[in-house]
């Protein structure tokens, strides 16, 4: 089955505003002007803090950082720059007013993570190419017997695509030519049941991203942030343990709690049945043997996952398996995509984004700045124990892409905060920061809360779902979520190696 054109997934864009009028300018939005208020503030208000040079006073370095700091946040929150472009600068800025050394900017990009996601992405592309994805999935669903097994078993195939697919919009981008041949199997016998996918496609690509280490970019960040904090961070097989158990938890809780609350008893209880046929477009396009290309392309995709989840037995590097998995997916003889080819399809923007927003968080964390504002701001809710600490890291890191929409952009905000204060609570440091990245991964209250949620949202001549269906999920879901990563955190992660304290 061939993916269907994409360019048309994205929210169609505002109808233009009129034309400004005289002393009303073009930039005088509400949205600007809330932005520009609370920058106005923040920087004042930073720029009047005393400078010391005692434990825990703020240093001259650190006042810049926050600044720079705030900036950034202000920009990601309240304007229509892009995430990248305002990481980057803020990047400029720290090495301008000399608070990291040029060198140490630079050599963010070149941490062993950004390589790691540079490979993954050629396997990615590699596979998808190949057409086993689009097999896989097919055969899968066709097992459904009723709207319920159905739902689950799309659910199962997203989680397995975090292992195959770095980034939640490149699963999105992966999952919607799937969505599309279902739809045009149910529309008329289960419309309803339409919706349901509609919203379950996404929700499980957000919430199921947890399970592996390239599932998001913002594990990558947070990865990094905990290395240059106690010196090592989570490896491949390391995360998949911590992380693979609450992403099937909570990716199926989430679909039972989409099909209860958008359809039918009637609904769940006619039969089903989901021919691999109904989803090609030409005859024979998804049945019958392994091509060529496919066969090469599960055999590689194994063999790179078995080797990230025994780095311990062989001691090499995730970074350089990738690496070796995308030379041998894009070889002139066994390879099924030309490495030109798939270089471009690279989120480059993604992985710039993540080597700037390193270099932020490593400068708020040399500077002091993140123990001065941890302090500063947990102090005043008189949180001094792990466990009301971790309580309000949960809850704070759930609600924050109200403000800051970019996955990443929030981890690279919270993470360095959180980092600097765990200790001083008595908390593990890396605990608290897995914690923060996994409740991070709902972000489902509004269309632009995330790619995955917008490019269902609105699809060309295909109605999904509307901003009224996100916010009754999310009244239901968000709570859910808190509590599940709440239970893994103080029961079931420290049994895994992963201790609070």
């Amino acid at each position: 089955m061939s993916a269907p054109v994409l360019h048309r997934t994205r929210p169609e864009p505002a109808p233009a505003a009129p034309e400004p009028g005289p002393g009303r300018p073009s930039w005088l939005r509400p949205r600007l002007v809330v932005g520009g208020v609370a920058l106005a503030l923040l920087v004042l208000r930073l720029l009047t803090l005393p400078v010391g040079s005692g434990p825990g006073d703020l240093t001259t370095d650190g006042r810049a950082t926050l600044v720079i700091f705030a900036v950034a946040v202000v920009a990601w929150a309240f304007t229509p720059v892009d995430d990248t472009y305002v990481a980057l600068g803020a990047g400029t800025a720290l090495v301008l007013l000399g608070v990291m050394p040029t060198e140490r900017f630079f050599a963010t990009l070149g941490d062993d993570v950004v390589w790691l996601l540079v490979a993954a992405c050629v396997i990615a592309v590699a596979v998808t190419a190949s057409g086993l994805a689009q097999r896989a999935s097919a055969w899968l669903v066709s097992g459904a017997g009723s709207p319920r097994q159905l739902v689950h078993l799309v659910t199962a195939a997203l989680v397995i695509t975090a292992f195959a697919v770095p980034s939640t919009s490149g699963r999105a981008a992966l999952a919607l030519p799937v969505f599309l041949a279902l739809r045009g199997v149910l529309r008329e016998s289960h419309p309803r049941l339409v919706r349901v996918l509609a919203l379950t496609f996404p929700t499980v690509i957000l919430l199921s991203a947890v399970g592996s280490l390239i599932g998001a970019g913002a594990h990558l960040v947070t990865s990094m942030i905990v290395e240059s904090a106690v010196g090592t961070g989570f490896d491949f097989s390391r995360w998949l343990l911590l992380g693979l158990p609450l992403a099937l938890v909570s990716s199926h809780l989430a679909a039972e709690l989409v099909l209860l609350l958008f359809s039918r008893r009637e609904d769940r209880r006619v039969p089903l049945r989901v021919r691999v046929a109904d989803l090609e477009e030409r005859p024979g396009q998804l049945t019958g043997a392994l091509s060529v290309a496919e066969g090469r392309a599960a055999l590689l995709l194994a063999v790179t996952v078995v080797l990230w989840c025994t780095e311990d037995l062989h001691g090499v590097h995730p970074a350089i398996i990738a690496l070796g998995a995308a030379l041998v997916a894009t070889s002139p003889r066994y390879g099924v995509v030309r490495l030109k080819d798939a270089l471009p399809q690279v989120p480059w923007s993604l992985l710039l984004f993540m080597a700037a927003t390193l270099a932020l968080g490593n400068a708020l964390l040399d500077s002091g700045a993140a123990r001065y504002l941890a302090d500063g701001l947990f102090g005043v809710l008189g949180v001094r124990t792990p466990g009301p600490f971790v309580v309000v890291v949960v809850l704070v890191s759930t609600a924050a892409h109200l403000l800051i929409q970019s996955r990443s952009a929030r981890s690279a905000v919270i993470v360095p905060i959180v980092v600097a204060l765990a200790p001083g609570v008595g908390a593990d440091v890396a605990a608290v920061a897995f914690a923060s990245t996994a409740a991070a991964g709902f972000c489902h209250t509004l269309p632009a809360s995330a790619k995955p949620v917008a490019m269902f949202a609105r699809i060309e001549d295909v109605e999904t779902y509307s901003a009224a269906d996100l916010r009754r999920l999310s009244l239901w879901l968000a709570p859910l979520h808190v509590a599940l990563v709440l239970v893994f955190a103080f029961f079931v992660w420290p049994h895994l190696g992963l201790p609070l304290t």
